[in-house]
């Protein structure tokens, strides 16, 4: 089977790799996202799913699978805390979802609010 012709990339230019290679380590240094491999985080986290009972907040599916099923347990933010860190720990800021919730219309609507202008252009009914 023929070979495929290399993609034209100047050479100046950063590849797919090297671009998302510098996404991710930003991403990952920034204070907010260290926050989430503490002990502290963990523990609330626990916290909030005995609260909710294991019931997902958005949708009522009881979330008792183990990860990586749509029905594992998610701690969720409510209003995102964007670097506050009250906000980030409050626990009346957070909530259960299910996976399958939290890793679809969740970062959709997030994804929208992150447009230009942060404001959501259409808000679509909740498909759950």
């Amino acid at each position: 089977m023929p070979e495929m012709p290399p993609t034209f990339r100047p050479a100046h230019m950063p590849t797919r790799q090297d671009n998302r290679r510098v996404y991710d380590q930003r991403r990952d240094d920034r204070e907010q996202r260290r926050w989430y491999k503490t002990a502290r985080w963990q523990k609330l986290k626990v916290k909030v799913h005995v609260r909710d009972l294991y019931v997902c907040q958005v949708t009522g599916v009881l979330c008792g699978g183990k990860y990586p099923t749509g029905n594992s347990p998610v701690a969720d933010h409510i209003t995102e805390p964007e670097g506050d860190p009250d906000l980030f720990w409050d626990i009346d800021n957070i909530r259960t979802v299910s996976k399958e919730y939290h890793d679809g219309e969740r970062q959709r609507e997030q994804a929208r609010r992150r447009r230009p202008g942060g404001v959501v252009k259409s808000p679509q009914p909740s498909r759950f």
